[in-house]
């Protein structure tokens, strides 16, 4: 069993940065690619960004291309979001998730962490 939980969000101004951490706890890392997600009230939850466990390839949604950057540490069992040139419509409940890279499942989910961005 893996426990994710996010921390970082807040309520920031258009143009401003925020950095999301993802800690996992329970077992490590190994075995899983690592995803973000966004989720709007009343809508499904989006794919942001993906980092693959052993190359640490890494993967966005069209945007938030060239503005966000997931990166991870293993040795540390942590996952982050850098979240650069936030709008308004980046506004949104942020989640990490485990992704099994044998059977490309989505295993484990974090509670979320609120990114409200002011224009």
């Amino acid at each position: 069993q893996v426990q994710l939980v996010e921390s970082g969000g807040g309520l920031v101004q258009a143009g401003d940065s925020l950095r999301l951490s993802c800690a996992a706890s329970g077992r490590t890392l190994s075995g899983y690619d690592m995803m973000w997600f966004s989720q709007v009230a009343g809508k499904e939850r989006a794919y942001v960004a993906r980092i693959d466990l052993t190359d640490l390839s890494t993967y966005y949604a069209d945007s938030v291309k060239g503005r966000f950057t997931i990166s991870r540490d293993n040795a540390k069992n942590m996952v982050y979001l850098q979240m650069n040139g936030l709008k308004p419509e980046d506004t949104a409940i942020y989640y990490c998730a485990a992704r099994s890279r044998t059977r490309y499942t989505i295993d484990y989910w974090g509670q979320g962490t609120q990114v409200t961005v002011s224009s």
